[in-house]
């Protein structure tokens, strides 16, 4: 199978080793498209045993002469989230399958071209959700199939990013909410995802409040950072902020970011407290369920250790799960987590509650990756998937309308039916 690979930022590299490594012999990485010559040269030189000129590059204006040279099969798209459905809408007319980064898109419209056009050429999209891949989140899945807690009534959901992790969507292009959709649209649809997945259904209502807290010229002022630039790289107050990033101390970030400046213009270290972020930093969330499930979500941006916290609760008793991603910040430092990063427990009425062994894998994102890059690049040599775990443009659709319909929320105060939003969007599902 031949894949070409358009946006060559940070998230690419994880799709173009694993073709021209792991996967190279079920693989063949044709193409790579970006906006950035120097970031596209820099990709390129980075992929191993290739003769000659090396893998083909392309900038977007000549997408369709790249379709229409390399002839890939699939196209992986890895741009910003706001230019996600230009690709995938693209590579589809041109006969090509899809392979995104979450989320699919950011808003309705863009949502119904995507719809509009798989459902004219058939063609597949696979939405790159990899929690799903999770050991532990699998377990979570099967514990919840078993029925061990009986039906599941309610879901109570909170995700911790702390302030190295969670400042960094406040200073890249995430921050500005036309590109992003806002954290309940960028990070939230892969969380939103997870509980669609497990309680296998839909979203039917939404509600949400959430506000700008925390990354505000406010707090740097109390932080004792006036006068501060709008970039780490020349701010006069850098040496004194723990939010700082410096671009030229990591030899990735510098060859990636900083010495591709100045072909696009692109600064990935603006400041965190600039006066121009309109997305949210704190929000909560409440979500019905077509299966009359119910849950409560909480996502901030700004919390001292990283993580997650999830309590089910069902007819016949309790599943909760805990992971301790990092432990503190300190001075923009990340400790470790001492002692169990990752814990689940049972808790069935009129029993003790017990802890369960989880379910641990090796790689990233909790050993997720891996699984999902075998099941996406070289099918034939993984197991049957009893558990569900690929995701198609309908599971892409569903992720990211319960963060739409609460960015709706948020704005107009009132609750914001799924159904109505559809309708009035000319969406069908």
């Amino acid at each position: 199978m031949k894949y070409a690979i358009v946006g060559t930022g940070a998230r690419h590299a994880m799709f173009r080793d694993a073709i021209t490594t792991t996967h190279g012999h079920a693989a063949e990485l044709v193409a790579l498209c970006d906006i950035n010559d120097h970031r596209l040269a820099l990709s390129a030189s980075r992929v191993p045993g290739q003769t000659g000129n090396g893998v083909a590059t392309y900038r977007p204006e000549q997408f369709a002469q790249m379709i229409a040279e390399q002839k890939p099969d699939t196209v992986i798209v890895t741009v910003p989230d706001y230019l996600h459905h230009a690709y995938i809408v693209a590579a589809m007319r041109a006969g090509c399958n899809v392979i995104t980064e979450k989320p699919m898109t950011t808003d309705l419209p863009r949502l119904k071209d995507i719809l509009d056009a798989q459902n004219e050429t058939g063609k597949r999209v696979s939405v790159t959700f990899n929690y799903r891949y999770t050991p532990a989140r699998t377990q979570i899945k099967d514990l919840l199939a078993s029925g061990v807690i009986g039906d599941v009534v309610a879901v109570d959901f909170s995700w911790h990013l702390d302030r190295v992790h969670g400042a960094d969507y406040f200073r890249r292009w995430h921050r500005e909410k036309d590109k992003s959709g806002g954290l309940l649209v960028h990070k939230s649809t892969h969380h939103f995802d997870l509980v669609n997945w497990w309680l296998g259904s839909v979203p039917q209502s939404v509600s949400a409040r959430g506000r700008l807290a925390f990354y505000t010229p406010q707090t740097a002022d109390r932080l004792g950072l006036s006068g501060r630039g709008a970039r780490c790289h020349d701010c006069p107050v850098a040496h004194r902020c723990d939010f700082r990033m410096e671009l030229e101390a990591d030899e990735n970030l510098r060859a990636l970011y900083l010495d591709a400046e100045q072909h696009d213009g692109y600064h990935r270290d603006r400041c965190v407290f600039a006066d121009d972020i309109t997305i949210e930093d704190t929000m909560q969330v409440g979500v019905a369920y077509r299966n009359g499930a119910m849950l409560n979500y909480t996502l901030c941006a700004y919390s001292p250790w990283e993580g997650l916290e999830i309590r089910f609760h069902g007819t016949r008793g309790e599943l909760t799960h805990k992971h301790v991603e990092v432990h503190g910040v300190f001075g923009g430092r990340r400790e470790a987590p001492a002692g169990e990063a990752m814990t689940t427990r049972i808790h069935v009425a009129g029993e003790p509650p017990r802890s369960v062994e989880v379910w641990a894998g090796e790689g990233d994102h909790g050993g997720a990756d891996p699984i999902m890059l075998g099941y996406l690049f070289d099918p034939q040599a993984m197991p049957a998937d009893r558990y569900g775990r690929s995701s198609t443009h309908l599971d892409g659709a569903w992720s990211i309308l319960t963060g739409i319909a609460a960015n709706k929320a948020m704005s107009s105060g009132q609750t914001t039916n799924i159904a109505t939003l559809l309708e009035e969007n000319g969406l069908s599902l």
